[in-house]
């Protein structure tokens, strides 16, 4: 099982959850978030972690796919997740990228074919009216039971330590995001 730790604001953290295994560390460029980092300041923690480290960038509903490319750059990470309400034409835009979708999961599943998007795959998360992911609040994964699986799956919402193990076992992704489910506090992981 791949895991990724989303909300990465310090080296230490970054450090510490590699140290830990995980797979992907995520950097949250999405400015009214919590978890918010300057690119400047991803890029300063990125440069000092280990050259297999994945880093991804998270970006929310940026009208120019130009400036998420130019961002992501600046940054210095490898992959995006598009955590917004992005098209399949906005993703094919940023076709030089490896991709990630974010999906968010509602009371009745996911609301868009997703085989129309050109990504590498699907973050699927509970659905907020305000926020883009990072509650702490989880969906229900029976949901997502029978979902064409076009992409590989990364799931999220409100993993913890108490049920994250339950969440594999019903969805079976390939790969599990947590982040407010490991922090002491927005932005500091434990």
């Amino acid at each position: 099982m791949k895991v990724k730790v989303c909300g990465i604001t310090n080296y230490e953290d970054a450090v510490s959850a590699l140290d830990a295994g995980v797979d992907a560390l995520g950097f949250n460029f999405f400015q009214d978030s919590p978890r918010y980092i300057r690119p400047e300041d991803a890029r300063s923690i990125i440069r000092r972690l280990p050259v297999f480290a994945a880093t991804v960038g998270l970006f929310v509903n940026v009208a120019d796919p130009a400036r998420v490319s130019s961002t992501a750059h600046a940054a210095g990470v490898r992959i995006l997740q598009l955590h917004g309400d992005e098209t399949p034409e906005y993703c094919r835009a940023l076709a030089e990228w490896t991709l990630i979708k974010a999906v968010r999961i509602g009371e009745s599943g996911p609301a868009s074919a997703l085989e129309e998007y050109p990504v590498q795959a699907f973050l699927l998360d509970a659905k907020d009216d305000v926020l883009f992911g990072g509650t702490g609040k989880p969906f229900d994964w029976n949901l997502v039971n029978g979902l064409k699986r076009t992409r590989p799956i990364i799931l999220a919402g409100g993993l913890r330590p108490d049920n994250v193990r339950e969440a594999i076992r019903i969805v079976t992704p390939y790969a599990v995001d947590v982040c407010s489910g490991v922090e002491c506090a927005p932005g500091k992981k434990d």
